[in-house]
């Protein structure tokens, strides 16, 4: 039998009982996007984990803190301290699969001062050559810092203070300054000045704007003067030589621990190994996959539970497409007796049933697939107020536009094959049994 005849054939014969043929579509309709909604489902919250964690920061970096805070048993904080040097540095660069690393500092008592106008402004103080590396955004020009360039220019967030203060003893007055033009000089506060020594200031020539980090202005980037680590340790120098013997002691002593380091891996699958070799070195860390781990852990068990109730309505609708078969075997015993007189291959009979199955699975995946389109949208429009009003209200009402259901682009073919695949599955017994029964026997049997 020729391969067209064979689908001629098919179709007719499943139309030939519309009723029982649609409801049998129906059912795989609704297995199909039991399956496709709930495996979305589970797809989307893992997505959701991701964006949530990549919003806080690259899924690349971790974080090596001089004071790391761990949890007892009795659910208490307690505080240890981590010494972090030069040494800690390079020993951190010889691990495998790291891309760069950069020691920083914080500065939180500097001192900016426009004429007799003074403001405060923390700083990042870090190797600017990884500047990039670690995913801060571009100047306002597009270039990226470099090493070079650092050794003599200040590079300013987009929210940094503008407004300046004078204290006239009485009442205070105000100054919006301009960081890139006007005159600015920088003065450190955190040890009285000797007053033998005239005081350090040092003059801030050269400056750069930075491009805002987010369209919030909350990033680092936002809030921070980035200064690299090699200028700010001779700036540093040159103010503890104008300190008393003590006092200078102390401020140098600060340039030779470093609060944290911070470390990119040159893949996010390496980094759970990188902090495991950083733990054999004795010290913790911490990084965004740690926390996210366990989400996709979460997540993934939650596809599997949701794919396992859409499997279920499918299981049904497998039963009820063997059942349809069967029913179409009975109904067309002489149809199977007289194609098999007319020479019909054993062969032939067997995959004009499966054909036929495997139309219903295939039918009843596509309409599912489009349904589930509009079911996804539906949930993601309504479903964070629905599912907030069933649990009293306010707790997930915020998904911050992220979706609760998605459908990646290869869910959709996925979803019609594995329709199709149950649709012939279920219709082999019934189509095994077609090609036994005699030829003789079926053309006695009255239609």
């Amino acid at each position: 039998m020729r391969i067209i005849d064979l689908i001629k054939m098919g179709l007719r014969n499943l139309f030939r009982r519309k009723a029982r043929t649609i409801l049998t579509i129906v059912g795989v309709v609704i297995g199909t996007v039991s399956i496709v909604v709930m495996v979305s489902v589970g797809m989307g919250m893992n997505k959701s984990f991701e964006e949530s964690v990549m919003e806080n920061g690259s899924m690349t970096i971790i974080n090596v803190s001089s004071n790391q805070w761990t949890e007892n048993e009795n659910g208490e904080w307690t505080s240890t301290k981590q010494q972090l040097d030069d040494k800690v540095v390079e020993q951190l660069r010889g691990i495998k699969h790291v891309k760069c690393v950069s020691p920083i500092l914080n500065c939180y008592d500097a001192q900016l001062n426009s004429g007799k106008y003074q403001g405060w402004a923390n700083f990042m103080i870090m190797d600017m050559a990884y500047y990039e590396e670690f995913g801060y955004p571009a100047l306002e020009d597009g270039t990226y810092p470099t090493k070079e360039a650092a050794r003599d220019t200040l590079y300013f967030g987009s929210q940094v203070n503008t407004e300046f203060y004078y204290w006239s003893g009485k009442s205070s007055q105000t100054k919006t300054i301009d960081l890139m033009k006007d005159k600015i000089t920088l003065k450190f506060q955190e040890y009285q000045p000797n007053p033998r020594k005239k005081e350090y200031v040092y003059n801030l020539d050269k400056r750069q704007m930075i491009s805002g980090g987010d369209s919030e202005g909350y990033s680092e980037a936002d809030w921070m003067i980035f200064i690299d680590i090699e200028l700010y340790k001779d700036i540093y120098t040159k103010y503890a030589n104008t300190l008393k013997i003590d006092d200078r002691k102390k401020a140098l002593a600060k340039l030779e621990s470093y609060e944290y380091i911070r470390i990119n891996v040159d893949n996010m699958n390496y980094v759970t190994d990188v902090q495991e070799e950083i733990e054999k070195l004795g010290l913790k860390s911490e990084s965004n996959m740690q926390y996210i781990k366990p989400m996709q852990d979460t997540a993934r068990m939650m596809e599997i539970v949701l794919g396992a109730i859409g499997g279920v309505a499918m299981l049904v609708s497998a039963i009820n497409i063997a059942n349809t078969m069967i029913m179409s075997i009975y109904e067309r015993t002489r149809e199977i007796g007289i194609m098999k007189v007319l020479g019909c291959r054993v062969s032939d009979v067997r995959k004009l049933f499966l054909f036929e199955a495997g139309m219903i699975g295939l039918i009843g995946g596509m309409i599912g697939i489009g349904l589930s389109y509009l079911a996804s949208t539906f949930i993601n429009k309504y479903g964070a107020s629905l599912l907030s009003g069933f649990m009293g209200g306010g707790v997930i009402s915020d998904t911050n536009g992220q979706a609760l259901s998605y459908i990646p682009f290869w869910l959709p073919f996925a979803g019609a094959a594995f329709a199709m695949f149950i649709g012939v599955l279920s219709g082999f017994f019934p189509a095994v049994r077609a090609t036994k029964i005699s030829a003789i026997e079926a053309m006695k049997t009255a239609e």
